[in-house]
């Protein structure tokens, strides 16, 4: 039985194996830079615009959050830098201005990972020196290798829907066979250049029952699942939590999901979306798949983004 199977954590030396495994995936040359974004070809982008049946829009995206909360004791700071209303010119033009400040990798805003985000033993992905992280920011692999925006075929695989629950606990994890069961269940196929995204409930659990420290406990991927989406070449990995069960299934590696997904695969990485506003489409439609596009804000040195993915029906 292999620890996936019997759901439980890898010891150092299982974790390795499967690390060196998936680092030997890509494929695409020394050279490289874009990573599983390079399984994004121009067919198969043409080939994901005939996913759109309805012409409906929405967004898998959170609102940003600014209050202090268990899982977002740092929020996003937003500040009015013009005058309110009541303070409008009478006789002429007045701006209403405002702006931003965000911690990019929360555990509650939707970003997106950058392949510069994930340092693991002093390297990034395929192999590119960590000192190209400065205190000037990323040098290389930052979120700039996305900057003329992502698009493909989306696939929302519901692992809660396939355990009749309406959520997955804090620190339980979906392994492989799980994923190949929700597609099966759901009926969708998952292919190379997919948007695969999955549903945990996290979002919906944090509605229901108040937010609590997802960095301590948190639903999310076995290690082991990364095998799966290796094998089918998908272009970014989502989820409503951020892929990685907390407490840690691999010993000594605090997220190693993050580590092989962003370090080994390549793969651009989308945290903390939601999914509450697709599903009740997906199950009228009994459609899963969608198309589906991502614009990261253009950061030249930014190891990830604040980000809105939108799934067109």
């Amino acid at each position: 039985m292999t620890p996936e199977a019997g759901r439980s954590a890898l010891d150092a030396a299982e974790f390795e194996a499967l690390y060196e495994r998936l680092r030997q995936v890509p494929g695409w040359g020394a050279a490289d830079r874009r990573g599983a974004l390079n399984h994004l070809t121009p067919d198969r982008v043409l080939a994901a615009a005939g996913e759109i049946r309805l012409g409906r829009t929405v967004s898998l995206a959170a609102s940003i959050e600014t209050a202090v909360t268990p899982d977002d004791p740092s929020p996003a700071i937003h500040e009015m830098a013009g005058p309110p209303g009541n303070q409008a010119d009478p006789g002429g033009l007045t701006f209403a201005q405002d702006r931003f400040g965000i911690n990019v990798h929360s555990n509650i805003d939707s970003h997106i990972d950058a392949l510069c985000h994930a340092m693991y033993r002093k390297k990034l992905y395929n192999g590119v020196s960590a000192d190209a992280v400065t205190a000037g920011g990323a040098q290389e692999l930052s979120i700039e290798v996305a900057r003329d925006g992502i698009a493909g075929r989306g696939a929302l695989l519901d692992i809660p829907r396939l355990r009749g629950v309406r959520w997955l606990e804090p620190g339980d994890r979906v392994t492989a066979a799980e994923l190949a069961g929700a597609a099966e269940a759901q009926q969708v196929s998952i292919g190379p250049g997919d948007l695969l995204f999955v549903r945990t409930g996290h979002r919906l659990r944090r509605r229901a029952l108040g937010p609590w420290d997802a960095a301590r406990a948190r639903a999310g991927l076995h290690p082991a699942a990364l095998e799966f989406i290796a094998e089918r070449k998908v272009a970014v990995l989502g989820s409503d939590s951020n892929s990685d069960t907390a407490p840690s299934l691999a010993a000594g590696v605090e997220l190693p999901v993050h580590v092989l997904a962003i370090n080994a695969l390549g793969l651009h990485l989308l945290d903390y979306l939601q999914f509450e506003d697709l599903v009740p489409l997906c199950e009228a439609t009994g459609r899963w798949s969608f198309f589906c596009v991502v614009a990261p804000l253009r950061l030249p040195h930014g190891t990830g983004s604040p980000v809105n993915p939108v799934a067109v029906m």
